[in-house]
């Protein structure tokens, strides 16, 4: 920006005759570039305007650069300020020295289309742990493109370090002396913006320590004149292989955005906003599945989770009416009665007002400034004039929906190929005395790795004659295990995130002279949290004991093991067209089903319209997902989810296991298919299934809206009508209940509508003790055949008001085709 300025004033510099003029100039220049992004304890400061930011996480890699501008797009109606990604270190630099920035990884891509949106980005390029050469290099790579604020960029801010904190605690002085040096590396790096690191209390200055949890209303920064900030607000949870899909509600998400902003917060950013999909092998963690939906405001697939998405930018609009008030000055509290309590923020710029009801059961009724206020339990109201309550957490205005997977294609032409079983004296095998681990052996390349040994029995072995097999029994750290005996499979055990360690034992059918003991394991993932990642280990590591010889129990352990890393498809590249023509496959009436370690293929044509797309493989065990040769990633639909399931109140504490989804059936279903990644015709579907599954279960689905609910109270303040009101331009608010289905569909049929006071919820609502008998005329008559419509929530409406001196709300089911 300095050097745009210099060249963009005509000067004669032989008229700065004088240095101090000179100086003065120079410092102008500074001062704009390092002064353009600052901060006080109530606000950021861009460009001289102070803000309250709201911000949400949105990984570049985990969609695709054709999604990304619906995507941002749809995070500005959203009301979000910022987007925050992480730079994904494995993906840009997946060997030393060798870079990569394109198609999912096209980082400067990714942050222009945020420019050109309007918004401001967070750029957290410390990895855990941050080496210094590759933070440099995106450094100089934001630079080169002119990307920071101080450069008229569109980043405000940059991360170094990713939850260190609990490390350091773990190892002491080292791990203090590491944070300073990284802390002083970054700042020394000339970004012009600040740097901030998450989840760490002793951060140096200038560094800014930020908060990471599902509530940080509590949190207060190390450095008093630091701004409060929330750099993970957690939207919900991840879903991991064998767990039931965490969902948080929406109302408790609100109540602690809106406890956050009352108590002086001046950044929130929701991770995830769009979650997306864990593409190929990038999963996130040990046993975390493909989707990395996180129950965010935006889908896996794109689309706008409601009444999430909508109920969130709601708040966003409160929060920004009242945002002149919340940078200007600090709170008065006061507590009107127990689980109650009151923020005033009342300034020259104006007063907004926080009512806030802690109570997790039972409403409540506050009089502020001779007003009467109704809160809902768990509950925060807010006031953009200190008068009128425009919004509260628990009472959701905007839209519901639920979505349906609609089978497009089924039935294709499948083909088969099996995996050869490999044996300790097949020529490409490694032969080491003992057992080794996994990962120092694949160095994560695949996901499978062959242990191989020859077990020799003698022919006067008693189990040859009684029939009695010998039971073998294999300790292993993980993550799943398949057992050949002789090229047949004996048996498949598997781990799980809290104890991917697993023990197989069984009795195997050995026969007399050499058997060939063939292992199979499996990785899925690789830890992402914890102290000295080289100690932790996966992989078959025994003890591996024999029981039931002449001899009692036969050690295996520690004699001679082959080792060949994959698998042979894998070499073959049977996921792509040409490595797919390399082999014989087999198909029709000698399909190979419920057979373990099969490869198959067919090829299909993309059907018509733009519904995000899905694979139903609800009928395939455990393996991995191309199409066209990319790397849909690892299904395990086999894998079913065990938890609590029942019933999700909004109020109280929310933990990643209070909401779950899903019990009793797979994990993970359904597997996100781009579809960029698709053409026309042709297109090339390969699976690789280690279990034993039935391809022909499998089709491909279109993500839609099936249904859509509102649910709203009368005399409910709407956003919209909230300045008239300001104003006096109008004595009484009649909110609206505003209905719309997805492009390309229309309101074919109004299941339920009751004005009064009905019960239940988006999908089971009922009458209550008062219903108006016109609920379904208005509904009907404005609503049936358009893609949107929207009615008004007042007692004339539906023909009387027919429970006078009650608050009234109307529920609606619309039917979307």
């Amino acid at each position: 920006m300095c050097n745009n300025m210099m060249m963009r004033i005509n000067i004669n510099m032989s008229v700065l005759v004088s240095m101090g003029w000179l100086l003065l100039f120079l410092w102008v220049c500074s001062s704009s570039v390092t002064a353009s992004v600052s901060y006080d304890d109530k606000a950021f400061i861009i460009n001289g305007k102070r803000r309250i930011l709201i911000s949400g996480s949105i990984h570049y890699p985990r969609s695709t650069p054709e999604m990304w501008p619906d995507l941002i797009q749809k995070a500005k109606e959203g009301g979000l300020d910022v987007i925050q990604t992480y730079v994904f270190w494995n993906g840009h630099e997946p060997s030393p020295g060798q870079y990569y920035f394109e198609g999912r990884y096209d980082l400067v891509k990714f942050i222009k289309l945020v420019q050109q949106a309007g918004l401001y980005l967070h750029l957290r390029i410390g990895p855990y742990i941050s080496m210094q050469k590759f933070t440099e290099k995106i450094v100089d790579l934001m630079k080169s493109e002119d990307l920071f604020e101080s450069q008229g960029g569109p980043i405000i801010m940059s991360q170094i370090e990713n939850e260190y904190a609990p490390i350091e605690w773990q190892i002491g002085a080292p791990g203090k002396a590491y944070t300073k040096w990284a802390a002083e590396m970054a700042v020394g790096l000339d970004t012009g913006v600040p740097w901030i690191m998450c989840k760490q209390e002793d951060v140096p200055d200038p560094i800014i320590d930020t908060c990471n949890g599902f509530y940080c209303e509590g949190f207060r920064p190390k450095k008093s004149h630091n701004p409060k900030m929330w750099t993970e607000a957690w939207t919900g949870w991840y879903t991991k292989f064998g767990g039931p899909i965490p969902q948080r509600p929406v109302e408790d998400l609100a109540f602690s955005v809106a406890r956050f902003i009352q108590n002086n917060g001046s950044f929130i950013n929701y991770y995830m906003y769009h979650g997306g999909t864990n593409f190929g092998r990038t999963a996130a963690g040990l046993f975390i599945a493909t989707s990395y939906d996180y129950d965010a405001p935006i889908d896996e697939y794109g689309l706008q989770r409601e009444p999430k998405w909508g109920h969130l930018r709601d708040l966003h609009k409160a929060i920004k009416l009242c945002e002149l008030a919340l940078v200007s000055t600090y709170p008065t509290v006061t507590w009107p009665g127990n689980n109650l309590e009151v923020h005033v923020f009342n300034s020259k710029s104006g007063c907004a007002a926080f009512l806030a009801n802690y109570d997790t059961k039972s409403s409540a009724t506050v009089t502020f400034q001779n007003m009467r206020y109704d809160l809902p339990p768990w509950s925060v109201s807010i006031l953009p004039d200190c008068k009128h309550a425009v919004f509260n957490t628990a009472r959701i205005s905007s839209q519901s929906s639920q979505i349906k997977m609609v089978p497009v294609i089924s039935g294709a032409f499948w083909e088969s190929y099996i995996e050869e079983t490999v044996s300790a004296d097949d020529s490409d095998t490694v032969a080491m005395d003992g057992l080794w681990e996994q990962i120092n052996v694949t160095r994560d390349a695949s996901d499978y790795l062959w242990y191989l040994t020859d077990v020799n029995i003698q022919p006067d072995e008693g189990f040859l004659r009684n029939g009695q097999y010998p039971v073998l029994t294999i300790m292993s750290a993980g993550h799943a295990l398949h057992v050949f005996i002789n090229g047949e499979l004996s048996g498949t055990v598997y781990g799980g995130l809290e104890n991917p360690k697993l023990t197989f034992s069984d009795n195997v059918k050995l026969r007399a002279g050499i058997n060939k003991l063939s292992l199979l394991s499996v990785a899925v993932g690789l830890p992402n949290v914890g102290l000295h990642f080289e100690t932790w280990n996966t992989g078959v590591l025994g003890p591996i004991m024999l029981n039931g010889l002449n001899e009692g129990t036969r050690d295996l352990t520690k004699q001679t093991w082959s080792y060949k890393v994959g698998l042979k498809g894998e070499a073959l590249n049977l996921h792509t067209l040409g490595g797919s023509s390399s082999v014989e496959w087999t198909q029709g009436s000698v399909l190979a089903q419920k057979q373990p370690l099969t490869w198959y293929k067919t090829t299909f044509n993309a059907p018509e319209g733009n519904d995000p797309l899905g694979l139903d493989m609800n009928t395939m065990g455990k393996g991995q997902i191309w199409i066209n040769g990319e790397s849909i990633g690892r299904h395990w639909p086999g894998y079913i989810a065990r938890g609590n399931c029942g019933s999700c109140n909004y109020a109280g504490t929310f933990k990643d296991g209070k909401c779950q989804s899903n019990c009793g059936e797979a994990s993970q279903r359904w597997y996100h298919v781009p579809r960029s990644w698709l053409k026309p015709s042709g297109n090339l579907l390969v699976v690789f299934e280690e279990w034993g599954g039935d391809p022909t279960g499998i089709s491909l689905v279109g993500r839609t809206i099936e249904r859509v609910c509102a649910d709203i109270f009368d005399r409910q303040p709407t956003l919209k009508k909230w300045h008239m009101l300001a104003t006096g331009k109008v004595d009484k608010l009649q909110p609206k209940a505003h209905l719309w289905c997805a492009p390309g569909q229309k309101i074919s049929k109004i299941k339920f509508a009751s004005y009064g006071l009905p019960q239940g919820t988006c999908g089971s609502f009922r009458e209550g003790s008062c219903h108006a008998h016109k609920s379904y005329d208005a509904l009907k008559r404005n609503c049936i055949g358009q893609q949107s419509c929207s009615v008004s929530v007042a007692p004339e409406v539906f023909g009387g008001d027919p429970c006078p001196d009650n608050m009234k709300k109307l529920s609606v089911e619309a039917i979307c085709s």
